[in-house]
């Protein structure tokens, strides 16, 4: 059988060895140490922003930007709608209710003027939420500067969930950096990865501090253990630091490459009825983390489940766009703005193998199953 495609699986680039050694003779195995310090040095550098903390995962960056914010029970978030639920888990670990906005078609993120709507119905009736956690949908940019615009208005801390938009920009700048608080994932399938792990960025210095202070169990400044605070074991190992390090320096040429796959998947795909690409927004460059299709199944004469069981029967892993989290029996109770846009999304879409190791044969193997399902109309 031929080998299996993967959706992202990790790239390593031989670089990381050599960060790995030097923390293996410095003998700093356990979590920080000087790896930690040079990669949350070269990631802010890297992104923009005057301060990085690195951490267990993307989940816990998000988690204690909520902790930091005193969001408690009985507080609303409001969150995207079409994302990962970890975006929405720290939200319940505090006792929160989150609340979900649609997406718009332009990007697939959450919609600016449905996220205006509800706060200007919120502040009418004082029940404003706490902060908002927008998400950059594989590897697109949301339309940061108005839905920053209306946060600033209503005095809304905006934290950005990039986890998976790392190497994508929004007018020239990385998202993940212009909300009070930027969030990254190192998981095994994104775009650089030190195989579990996360970041967070801020130009905030006293977030950075609590942040820092908050994942190391909450130690206060004293020669023994005073504790004034809850704390987490959030922070990041020294191993997995080096690892990212060699990681971030392969950083544009894993994006260009990413690029590249999508243009192969469109040349090889443009011309089947029924298949659509994600757009790429026009205020800013799109990483194609992973390459999306929509289909339409009254043109293309196949579903997207249809296509996934053929790719996956071929040894091929593709996945369904996200489950809209209002959908999710977890989140049942939880209030949903918007219309039918996300869940449209999930209804059509599918994510294709997308790794950078992939060669142009690896994605004809993918647009030859795709092409096989097709049913031309009579």
């Amino acid at each position: 059988m031929n080998r299996r495609l993967y959706l992202s699986p990790p790239h390593m680039s031989g670089l990381e060895q050599e960060f790995v050694r030097q923390a293996f003779e410095s003998n700093y195995i356990a979590p920080l140490g000087p790896q930690v310090d040079a990669f949350e040095e070269e990631f802010a550098e890297k992104v923009g922003a005057k301060y990085a903390v690195a951490l267990s995962s993307g989940t816990a960056a998000i988690h204690l930007s909520l902790v930091h914010l005193g969001i408690k029970q009985g507080d609303r978030v409001i969150v995207s709608d079409l994302t990962f639920v970890a975006s929405a888990n720290p939200v319940l670990y505090q006792g929160a209710t989150p609340v979900f906005i649609d997406s718009e078609s332009s990007s697939w993120n959450m919609d600016p003027g449905l996220l205006e709507d509800a706060l200007n119905r919120m502040a009418r009736s004082g029940t404003l939420p706490k902060a908002v956690v927008l998400v950059h949908l594989y590897g697109q940019s949301a339309h940061i500067d108005r839905i920053l615009t209306v946060c600033n208005k209503y005095e809304v801390p905006l934290i950005e969930d990039a986890a998976e938009a790392l190497g994508a920009k929004y007018k020239g700048a990385s998202p993940g950096t212009f909300g009070l608080a930027g969030v990254f994932s190192f998981n095994g399938n994104k775009i650089i990865t030190t195989s579990g792990g996360g970041m967070l960025v801020t130009n905030d210095e006293k977030l950075a501090s609590h942040v820092r202070k908050l994942s190391t169990q909450a130690r206060e400044p004293a020669p023994h253990y005073e504790h004034a605070e809850v704390g987490y074991n959030y922070r990041m190992s020294n191993v997995l630091a080096a690892i990212g390090r060699g990681q971030l320096r392969v950083l544009d040429q894993r994006v260009e490459k990413k690029r590249k796959i999508f243009k192969k998947y469109v040349e090889l795909l443009r011309d089947l009825p029924g298949i659509e690409f994600m757009p790429e927004a026009q205020w800013g460059t799109h990483s194609r983390w992973l390459t999306v299709i929509t289909v339409n199944p009254e043109i293309f004469g196949s579903d997207k489940e249809e296509i996934r069981q053929a790719l996956e029967a071929q040894n091929m892993e593709s996945r369904p766009v996200w489950k809209p989290m209002h959908l999710q029996p977890l989140f049942s109770n939880c209030e949903f703005i918007g219309a039918d846009i996300s869940e449209n999304l999930f209804r059509k879409g599918l994510c294709l193998p997308s790794g950078t190791a992939m060669e142009e044969r690896d994605i004809s193997r993918v647009v030859n199953v795709i092409s096989s399902c097709y049913k031309a109309k009579l």
